[in-house]
C-alpha cells in the first residue's frame, strides 16, 4: 500500500467528499478518484461505495482510514525524534484561534516562539459554534477551541486534545447599575435584565441557557454578537448586561463596567488546543502546543 494513497483515504474520511479532498491536496478530482481506486485494488476489498452524487467509505474503508492515522502519526513521531536528535525545529505551523482566545494567548505565544526563528507560525482567526471547531483540524495544525462548563463533549477520539485553561464567565453591568457594587450576583437577580448575548450554539450562550434554567425563566436577549468589545460597549452604555469571559474582558473593564461572579452556578468555559495526532507529533507543532500550554498557565 502506498502511504500517500492511505493519506487520501484518511482525508476522505475527514472531509466527506472527493471534491474537498482535491481542494485540500491540490489535486484534481479525477486524480484523487484514480488513486483511491488503485488503493482499493491493492487491498482487494471495497473501500468506497456510491452515495447520491458522491461516495462514502465502507466499513472496511473506515477501518483502513483509522489505520492510516496510526501510520502517518508513526512517521511524524520518527521525524520528530530525528529532529530532536539533531536539535532542530523548523517548518510551518498553521494555527486557528477565535478572537477572545487570541487576545489572551497570541501575544505571549509570539514572544515564546521568538526562540524558534525557523518555525513559521501562520495564524488565522476563526470564530465558529462550539460544535464546529473539530472540522477546522482538517485545514489547521492547531485549532484553539472553547466549550462551556457542563456542555456535552464531542467524540474526539481521532484528535489530540491539549487542555489550556478554564476561564470563569462573569456578569458584566454598567458602573451605575443597581448591582455594580456587589461582590457576586445570583441568577434570580439578573435573569430579568435585558441581555447582550452571543449566537446560539456558542459557549457563552450555553452558559446563559444554564442561567435561565436555574432561574426558571428565559433570558430576554436584545442583541447578539461574537465581538466582545462591542458587547462591552453596549454594557457600558447601559443597553443591557452580558456574560463575559473574565480574563479576556478584565483589562478593558476598569472605569467602564463591572464584572460580577455568578453565585450558585458553575459558569465558565474551557479553552483547548485540538490537533490531528500525526500533526501534533511534528516537533514544530509540539513546540507551539507546549508554548500555548505554558502561556495559559500564566493566566
Amino acid at each position: 500500500m502506498d502511504v500517500a494513497h492511505l493519506e487520501l483515504l484518511r482525508e476522505l474520511a475527514d472531509r466527506g467528499s472527493v471534491t474537498e479532498v482535491a481542494r485540500a491536496t491540490g489535486k484534481t478530482t479525477s486524480a484523487v478518484s484514480q488513486q483511491l481506486r488503485l488503493l482499493q485494488r491493492q487491498v482487494g476489498v471495497q473501500l468506497l461505495e456510491r452515495s447520491g452524487r458522491g461516495v462514502r467509505l465502507t466499513d472496511a474503508g473506515a477501518a483502513l482510514a483509522r489505520s492510516a492515522i496510526k501510520i502517518s502519526t508513526a512517521v511524524a513521531e520518527a521525524q520528530a525524534d530525528w529532529d530532536r536528535y539533531r536539535q532542530t525545529a523548523s517548518g510551518t505551523v498553521r494555527l486557528a484561534f477565535f478572537f477572545s482566545a487570541g487576545e489572551i494567548l497570541i501575544p505571549g505565544l509570539l514572544d515564546r516562539m521568538a526562540a524558534y526563528p525557523e518555525i513559521e507560525l501562520i495564524t488565522d482567526e476563526r470564530d465558529v459554534g462550539e460544535g464546529e471547531f473539530d472540522k477546522l483540524t482538517s485545514d489547521f495544525d492547531i485549532v484553539i477551541a472553547h466549550r462551556s462548563d457542563g456542555g456535552m463533549v464531542a467524540d474526539r477520539s481521532r484528535l489530540q486534545v491539549d487542555h489550556l485553561l478554564r476561564e470563569p464567565v462573569d456578569v458584566a453591568v454598567a458602573l451605575d447599575h443597581r448591582l455594580a457594587g456587589r461582590d457576586r450576583v445570583t441568577t434570580e437577580e439578573v435573569i430579568d435584565e435585558p441581555w447582550i448575548g452571543v449566537p446560539a450554539g456558542y459557549p457563552l450562550d450555553r452558559v446563559l441557557t444554564a442561567v435561565s434554567l436555574q432561574a426558571g425563566r428565559d433570558a430576554k436577549i436584545i442583541f447578539r454578537t461574537t465581538h466582545l468589545p462591542l458587547a462591552e460597549r453596549l454594557v457600558e452604555d447601559r443597553h443591557g448586561i452580558a456574560l463575559l469571559p473574565r480574563h479576556s474582558s478584565r483589562a478593558r473593564a476598569t472605569g467602564r463596567f463591572a464584572l460580577l461572579p455568578l453565585a450558585g452556578i458553575r459558569a465558565g468555559r474551557h479553552l483547548e488546543a485540538l490537533s490531528r495526532p500525526d500533526r501534533a507529533a511534528r516537533r514544530a507543532v509540539r513546540l507551539v502546543l507546549d508554548a500555548l500550554v505554558a502561556e495559559s498557565a500564566t493566566l
